[in-house]
């Protein structure tokens, strides 16, 4: 049976309390930025980027790909930040500077690769005159190949030399220098007000840069990106604001299914604004979070929308589920769905993709369970569990129509036409209430198009 109200009715958009980004590369108090060429990439374009603490060492935070492949850059960060805070585990420490090369993945390239982001760390750190295990880094592109160390060296004596800025064209350059893939260069900032430690208010900021359009479905942490702020923290409060952040904005993008070997996100804080201390449950720890958690989306945003081959953002936002875990599990079912994508590139309002993606939502892993909130044991049980979902609670809207509703008896007539023009806009948003309980949760994808397809058969010739 179909009925015939409540069509245009639609579902309520997910209300945000994020304080507001602005498209702009301002640098927080206490950093240096800057990028250039080295050589690293055949094409000649930036390739090379260092964010630098020159007043640190700085508190650092870290979250990485789970891929056993990892690449060389992500083990030897580990190590470092284990050797400057051996109870952080290699997820967080110190530091003062990080280094990213792009056009060269440095993954699966043995202990010769190993040997490669080595020189490149201890090249920055004798440029800098720092400790090496204060150095962090990061690499993007083909995996297999090997970094051309003596160019990137040569590279690394340039940019410390002359091309390191505490201006916003520093970050620019460095958030230029990351892409592989990328169209557009990506960052976000936003300023919010904390107190110091008379109580007086002082504005800290935070802003990151991001890379990553392809191999993207993350699982704690995202293609690469540096997000920097000047506010005061812990390694340990940075990890748990990041880790948080990361459950709700990146852990909930996925491009094409695939999770990479490069993944990294470093949050690091100069300290600088002179604000208070953001300790575990304090004013300053809850707007810190809601900052980073901020840019974090934004930058999310980004990177879905510039997937490869990508004409439409694709936007989930689940609510009615019994926890924000299974939300959050169905929506980014949903904007993991290949045969939705490609519904949502052809401007198909098909909605009984969505259903099915709703209907195979299973929870995440253990660990991202956790970073949102669970206690461990809770995680471990519920770990890959299906979400519980009855289809006669949900209700479903494709660009504010609703087109399934299940409390009614099921389908509902719509004009096709009309919602099939408003899919052909830059973002096309899927909202689903499950109709058993508070949670809620989005997610953020893509249409797979023919070009992801041509980009991807190409790729390494």
């Amino acid at each position: 049976m179909t009925t015939e109200t409540r069509a245009e009715d639609g579902l309520a958009a997910l209300q945000s309390t994020l304080p507001k980004v602005a498209n702009a590369t301002d640098i927080p108090v206490g950093f240096l930025a800057g990028g250039t060429t080295a050589g690293v990439k055949a094409s000649g374009r930036p390739d090379l980027m260092i964010v630098a603490v020159p007043g640190g060492p700085a508190p650092v935070a870290a979250v990485f790909t789970p891929n056993t492949f990892a690449a060389a850059p992500v083990t030897l960060s580990q190590a470092h930040l284990a050797a400057t805070e051996p109870g952080g585990r290699g997820r967080y420490g110190w530091t003062q500077a990080i280094v990213s090369t792009s056009g060269c993945a440095n993954a699966a390239t043995g202990a010769a690769g190993a040997a490669d982001q080595a020189e490149v760390c201890a090249a920055v750190a004798a440029a800098l005159r720092i400790p090496v295990e204060r150095t962090l880094a990061l690499s993007t592109g083909l995996i297999g190949t090997r970094l051309p160390v003596a160019r990137v060296v040569a590279g690394i004596t340039r940019l410390v030399d002359g091309g390191l800025q505490s201006e916003p064209g520093g970050v620019l350059a460095a958030a230029e220098a990351l892409r592989t893939t990328d169209s557009r260069t990506k960052f976000a900032t936003t300023t919010v007000t904390v107190p110091d430690d008379g109580g007086r208010p002082v504005t800290i900021r935070v802003t990151g840069i991001a890379k990553g359009v392809g191999m993207i479905h993350p699982r704690m942490a995202t293609m690469l990106s540096v997000l920097m702020t000047d506010a005061t923290a812990s390694p340990a409060v940075l990890h748990g604001i990041l880790r948080r952040a990361t459950v709700r904005t990146w852990n909930q993008l996925s491009v094409d299914g695939d999770t990479s070997t490069n993944d990294t996100v470093f949050l690091v804080a100069s300290g600088a604004a002179g604000a208070a201390d953001a300790g575990e449950g304090t004013v300053a720890a809850a707007v810190l979070q809601s900052a980073v958690e901020a840019v974090a989306r934004d930058l999310a945003r980004q990177q879905a929308s510039d997937g490869e081959g990508a004409t439409t953002l694709l936007t989930c936002q689940v609510s009615g589920a019994r926890d924000d875990h299974e939300a959050r599990a169905v929506a980014r079912s949903v904007v993991s769905s290949s045969l939705f994508k490609a519904a949502v590139h052809g401007r198909d309002p098909n909605w009984g993709r969505i259903a099915g993606a709703v209907g195979n939502a299973r929870l995440p892993d253990a660990a991202i369970l956790e970073a949102g909130g669970l206690p461990p044991d809770e995680a471990a049980r519920r770990t890959g569990q299906a979400v519980a979902v009855d289809p006669d609670a949900v209700r479903i809207a494709i660009e504010g129509t609703i087109v399934f509703d299940g409390t009614a008896g099921g389908p509902v007539r719509f004009d096709k036409e009309a919602v099939r023009a408003r899919m052909g806009g830059p973002e096309t948003i899927i909202r689903v209430d499950l109709g058993a309980g508070n949670g809620t949760g989005e997610a953020f994808g893509c249409d797979l198009t023919e070009e992801y397809v041509i980009e991807n058969s190409e790729y390494s010739t």
